[in-house]
């Protein structure tokens, strides 16, 4: 029997058993790595001996070798290392937080096996800007763009455009007083120009404002592409940026169908990519132009599943893990 590695954390959502069930439809193992329970309670050699490397995955419940698997879903990394802090002398923490790291993502990277994500992918997909020069390259739309810590070309950038967005290449949160704030994507007037000196110690991304018609999440899972839509414009906190009203709008997107050119360009993306799931966020406006906005490495999908007949999301990652649909060959040795 084949056996799947799912890299994931004891806190993520249903997806992951929804992904489970159907990859036990096609008579496959799964193998379930909870990285936050990584290093104290799953334990992870690998061993070269005899001419052969071998690698165990050991958690409180079974022993795993992980050496043969047919492929590994690379979910997500959350929270690794969790309890390490309190174990350890402060001196010795960030020193065996980078060992870690490095020996999990090193595992990881080294898997000679297909693999749906890779840390060194999901690395390189954090550049906004390489993006969206492959993006321009494949001829697609983009808004016009100014990356920059330089707060005379920001300034510039937005007397050109007059009507600007604001936001950052990565998403984090603010914490103040133990209360979280997310950064979200924000206009920015001709009256804010003032405060853009503050830019010298923070890039950030500014970007000319297209107006909604509709916005666009498309989930790709090799050749299935998943295209669903949301008129943000009709709540007034998901004017900007939808996720402001994310949870109020989770049940009102509505599948839909791209332009055959643009489909055909996003997978081409992928293509260039090499990889076999993408997130990714597009503007429609009221003239009809598809703008791209960016790719997600590991975007969220669940909610989006949950709107398809039989999660076909989700059995579309295991078709693709599975080997039952095409996907991209990206084993280390291909």
């Amino acid at each position: 029997m084949n056996k799947i590695l799912i890299i994931t954390h004891t806190q993520d959502n249903f997806s992951i058993e929804k992904v489970t069930e159907y990859i036990e439809k096609n008579g496959c193992e799964v193998i379930r790595f909870d990285v936050d329970l990584y290093p104290i309670e799953n334990k992870l050699s690998t061993v070269f001996q005899d001419g052969e490397w071998i690698s165990i995955l050991e958690t409180k419940d079974a022993k795993f070798r992980l050496d043969d698997i047919a492929a590994v879903w690379y979910r997500r990394a959350y929270n690794i290392g969790n309890g390490v802090k309190e174990e350890m002398d402060t001196k010795f923490y960030g020193a065996a937080m980078g060992e870690i790291r490095n020996t999990l993502f090193g595992f990881i990277e080294s898997v000679d096996a297909y693999a749906l994500g890779k840390p060194g992918i999901y690395r390189r997909l954090d550049s906004k800007e390489e993006q969206l020069k492959i993006a321009v390259k494949l001829g697609l739309k983009i808004p016009e763009t100014c990356l920059t810590n330089n707060p005379e070309e920001a300034r510039q950038f937005i007397l050109k455009h007059q009507n600007v967005i604001a936001k950052m290449q990565t998403g984090f949160a603010i914490y103040e007083d133990g209360v979280e704030s997310v950064v979200f994507t924000n206009v920015v007037n001709e009256d804010k120009l003032s405060e853009l000196d503050s830019l010298v110690y923070c890039p950030m991304q500014f970007q000319k404002k297209i107006e909604k018609k509709k916005e666009l999440r498309v989930t790709i899972v090799g050749q299935d592409v998943y295209a669903f839509e949301i008129d943000s414009q009709q709540s007034e906190d998901a004017k900007v940026d939808w996720r402001k009203d994310g949870v109020n709008l989770l049940t009102k997107w509505v599948r839909t169908e791209l332009p055959a050119d643009v489909e055909a360009k996003l997978l081409e993306l992928l293509d260039v990519y090499n990889v076999d799931y993408g997130a990714i966020d597009i503007i429609v406006s009221p003239e009809d132009e598809y703008y791209f906005i960016e790719i997600n490495a590991a975007g969220e999908f669940f909610w989006l599943d949950n709107l398809t007949e039989e999660n076909l999301i989700s059995k579309s990652i295991a078709d693709v893990l599975c080997d039952k649909a095409p996907r991209r060959n990206n084993t280390v040795m291909a």
